[in-house]
Formats: C-alpha cells, sequence, structure tokens
C-alpha cells in the first residue's frame, strides 16, 4: 500500500488590510442614588483601579453623566456591565466609537 500524494493548495486570497473587531465599551451613567465614595469604591474593587483613577471615572460620571470604565470583547463588556448592576450602577454597553 503507498502512502498518498501530497496535495498543493493554492495561498489563501486576503486583503492587505484586515478589520479588526470593533470593541465594545462599558458605560457608568450618572444617577441620584450612590454616592460619589461609593462609585469610587465599586471601580478599586471590581476594576482594580487605583484610586487616583476610580475618582478620575467617577468624577466623569459625576460631572458628564456618564463614563466609560472598560473596553473589550462583547463578552467581556457584558460581565462588566452585570456587575456593576449586580453593585446597583447603572450601566450600559455599546460598540466603541472608531476614530
Amino acid at each position: 500500500m503507498s502512502a498518498p500524494s501530497p496535495i498543493e493548495l493554492d495561498e489563501p486570497v486576503t486583503d492587505d488590510l484586515t478589520l479588526l473587531a470593533t470593541p465594545w465599551v462599558t458605560i457608568v451613567w450618572n444617577d441620584p442614588v450612590n454616592l460619589m465614595s461609593y462609585v469610587t469604591f465599586v471601580f478599586t474593587t471590581y476594576f482594580k483601579y487605583s484610586k487616583k483613577k476610580a475618582e478620575k471615572l467617577m468624577l466623569e460620571v459625576h460631572h458628564d453623566g456618564r463614563s466609560v470604565v472598560s473596553t473589550g470583547s462583547r463578552e467581556e463588556m457584558e460581565r462588566d456591565v452585570q456587575a456593576m448592576h449586580e453593585y446597583g450602577l447603572w450601566a450600559t454597553m455599546q460598540k466603541a466609537d472608531t476614530p
């Protein structure tokens, strides 16, 4: 019994420009219920942000009404939004703005 002959395959045709999947973001929105100190606590506890970064994001929520607090795959952002809801924060996700 002889071994099968190798088959020569053509190189796959690809464009020079490969589009990467658009990342998603988690947005935390301002609300009249949670204290600023609590929001900072959530950001340091869940996201493991430094106190300085957590306070910066909290102030964006407070002054601008919202802040993008994390970026990643859709599944990761679904997890982060769920976690923010469990902490009692109002959060949503959306595709990241492309430059």
